[in-house]
């Protein structure tokens, strides 16, 4: 596979120890042989279980809740109702209890149950009697914000959830520059459209979240959880909990796809249940509370206009983007804000904007972080928006696509609320390599025109095309310290958590090459608030840039101190001399050379400090070209190719940033285009297909043709000049699937997924 990722990209120009090569994980052996342990194989003395009555309901009313039979059951140790419960709150702002008489979705928390055992927790469960007073329900986002519509919390008047965010003062929920009147005016192709994107897909990782919660004294508690954003979990935690000190440790974890880097209500339903019973409690959800009860991707709807001069140019946005909540905003409105700015890189060009949002709550489960964090679901409705006036100027959309994404020079405003210029590789070669591996010039036959027919007129074959940017790579800061050990190795101490992207490893990496020292010296701190600096976590594709950038120049700051005492024991200057295998070298004498304690003693430790500082001047990239067969009978679409290209500058490591771009499947990704989805029944309220058969999803033997192209520019980055890439991986992908599908039908589809009901509807041939 190496030798495959080597005809992908660019080779670099520089020759490195460990980077841009690939090497297995520290923790590989664990993890393969099943060692390792996760959330749910981590057990403390005395430990408790807890299991969660969930609502049968989308909107209730608690009459009555009787659990006196249910506190009989043999292990049974507590049990908590809205009665018991603390006014502790999460969200943004802080509006879900931690448990409430209004119950506002089905799955929504009724009780809780703390047991010596599963089978006793689940036992209480159904002997405890509730009396419900069953309320009309909403679960439509534009219906909500009726006159009339069922409220789910009295603060928030038309459900509407309140504009806020965590990074800035004033809040970045709409973007209001230029001038679109005169931006229309001015435009030669004006277009009006309606375009949603409604799935409430589930990401799926592969383990549910979990948490565990031990008291500690009586103003302490350590929470271990599997996420990746151990400082924001506890930043989250302790203003639910004033007055209290949370430690957080982050445990491996078995994928998270952004959904479990935050787990608030969680947590809190964990803490305090340690609380009331004054033991350890681990709550983890099974894989169907995980399905039916836990966050999903947000829903995304945009209706707007948008005008685009005659040379392709896209000149005026203007419209409304409405975001479905669902029952909570756990980080909703931060999404909001960054899916803003990714609008503005992928639309560098645009001078003239007014585009609102409205987030809406509504009665089916609470919508979240998943990878792709506003920018998917904004771009999802905002790419096929855009496309309608590339169609009514029968134009390329990559070639619209192409001139009109963010370059150096250009400006926009990010969620902080502050204006960037833009510092930037200029990514229209990575462009022009993708769509020549693709074949994208021969493919391309023009708006709902097919790339190939069959000759009995059953299948048609349709391309398309995605395009997405995030300038989050760079964002919040970093404390991080590499300390140098006298006996020959390193220590990193940056909170950084392992969700399964091999962040850990790429930091590992970086240190080892700056020290000129074997891998395996480096060890890098497990993830935990009590032993490190605040690190925001792995969200975003901060990682590379952020972590690594702290993590090498502290190493650097170490290398020197350890020189500069060397070259006092040389008799030499600092600059003659080097670090080598936890050797100090004489370059102009290479025989003359000491071990680091010879230098330091054994009594001594260096360390390096660095603290990275935010940045928003540098997005990221990705295009993705997908290749679709349309069974034009049944309706039955099939992703046959697909080619994902970006400049991510030096490659760290060549088969994880693959397998990141593989990912762009699953996650809630590229599949919400053609399948995946989450199925609401609305006489009901409830989801229908809350598991693994009726979840319709890609398996391992279901996977078309993937190639990548990966160009290695020289990115003003101090992590080896490189740039994060994961996080969006997946956002261009379902409106080039939609775009495809659309090709190869001949008919414009406006909504996802394109499941063969859909198709043919749009064909004519159902109603």
């Amino acid at each position: 596979m190496y030798d495959k990722m080597k005809e992908q990209v660019k080779v670099s120009e520089h020759e490195y120890r460990y980077i841009g090569k690939h090497a297995n994980r520290a923790e590989a052996d664990e993890l393969v042989s099943g060692k390792r342990q996760f959330i749910d194989d981590i057990y403390k003395p005395d430990m408790l279980i807890v299991r969660v009555l969930r609502s049968p309901y989308p909107n209730a009313m608690i009459k009555s809740i009787d659990v006196e039979e249910a506190k009989t059951v043999p292990g049974v140790i507590a049990i908590a109702t809205y009665k018991e419960a603390p006014d502790w709150k999460c969200g943004l702002p802080q509006h879900r209890r931690v448990l409430d008489q209004h119950v506002r979705f089905t799955g929504d928390s009724v009780a809780l149950v703390a047991a010596e055992t599963l089978e006793a927790a689940d036992e209480a469960l159904d002997l405890i009697k509730v009396e419900y007073e069953v309320l009309p329900f909403v679960l439509d986002c534009e219906e909500a914000l009726e006159d009339g519509a069922p409220q789910l919390y009295e603060e928030y008047p038309h459900n509407e959830i309140v504009k806020v965010t965590p990074f800035s003062e004033v809040p970045f929920n709409d973007i209001f520059v230029g001038d679109v009147e005169k931006g229309f005016k001015e435009s030669k192709y004006v277009k009006e459209s309606y375009m949603k994107y409604d799935n409430m897909a589930h990401p799926l990782p592969p383990e549910s979240p979990g948490c565990i919660a031990e008291w500690t004294s009586e103003h302490a508690v350590t929470v271990w959880y599997d996420g990746g954003a151990p400082h924001i979990q506890k930043f989250n935690t302790e203003a639910s909990i004033p007055g209290v000190a949370v430690r957080v440790i982050a445990v491996q974890a078995g994928g998270s796809y952004g959904s479990k880097q935050l787990i608030p209500h969680m947590i809190l339903q964990a803490v305090l249940m340690s609380k009331i019973t004054g033991r350890p409690c681990k709550f983890m959800m099974s894989r169907n509370e995980h399905m039916l009860s836990y966050e999903l991707r947000q829903g995304s709807r945009i209706r707007g206009k948008i005008g685009m001069t005659e040379d392709g140019i896209i000149n005026a946005v203007e419209g409304m983007w409405y975001t479905d909540s669902g029952m909570s905003s756990t980080y909703a409105q931060a999404m909001t804000a960054v899916g803003l700015g990714e609008c503005q890189a992928f639309l560098g060009k645009c001078k003239n904007w007014a585009l609102d949002t409205k987030l809406v709550a509504t009665n089916h489960s609470s919508q979240a972080p998943i990878r792709g964090f506003g920018g998917q679901e904004c771009k999802s409705v905002l790419v096929p928006m855009v496309c309608t006036a590339i169609r009514e100027a029968n134009m390329d959309p990559l070639e619209v696509f192409r001139e009109n994404f963010v370059r150096a020079g250009d400006r926009y405003i990010w969620r902080d609320n502050l204006w960037w210029d833009v510092k930037s590789v200029d990514y229209r070669k990575a462009f022009d390599e993708t769509a020549k591996a693709f074949g994208w010039k021969d493919k391309w036959k023009g708006w709902e025109k097919p790339t190939w027919v069959s000759k009995d007129g059953r299948y048609a074959i349709g391309v398309g095309v995605g395009v997405h940017g995030n300038a989050d790579i760079g964002e919040d800061p970093t404390e991080g310290i590499v300390k140098l050990h006298a006996t020959g190795n390193a220590t990193v101490e940056i909170c950084i958590g392992e969700t399964g992207g091999g962040q850990r490893l790429a930091v590992q990496k970086m240190v080892a090459e700056v020290l000129k020292c074997p891998l395996d010296g480096v060890q890098v701190v497990d993830a935990d608030t009590h032993g490190t600096g605040y690190d925001a976590g792995m969200i975003g594709s901060r990682g590379t840039i952020t972590m690594g950038t702290t993590a090498v120049n502290a190493a650097k700051d170490a290398r020197r101190q350890l020189l500069e005492m060397a070259a006092v024991k040389f008799n030499a200057n600092v600059e003659d001399l080097d670090t080598e295998d936890f050797m100090v070298i004489n370059k102009k004498d290479p025989q003359m050379h000491i071990p680091w304690i010879a230098v330091t003693g054994p009594e001594m430790t260096i360390q390096g400090k660095y603290n990275y500082v935010q940045n928003f001047d540098k997005p990221n990239f990705a295009l993705y070209l997908s290749e679709v067969c349309v069974n034009l009978e049944t309706g039955e679409a099939k992703l046959i190719r697909a080619i994902e290209g970006s400049d991510v500058g030096q490659i760290i490591d060549p088969i994880n940033l693959r397998m990141q771009a593989e990912g762009s499947f699953g996650s809630a990704g590229g599949d919400t285009g053609l399948f995946e989805e989450m199925i609401l029944d609305k006489k009901l309220g409830r989801f229908m297909n809350g598991n693994m058969i009726d979840y319709k999803w890609r398996t391992f033997n279901n996977f078309p043709q993937f190639d990548t192209v990966f160009l290695e520019s020289e990115w003003d980055s101090e992590s080896f000049h490189a740039v994060g890439f994961g996080e969006i991986s997946p956002s261009p992908a379902p409106a080039s699937i939609l775009m495809a599908v659309s090709n190869a039908i001949g008919v414009e589809m406006t909504e996802y997924p394109c499941t063969p009901q859909k198709i043919l509807k749009a064909m004519g041939k159902i109603k």
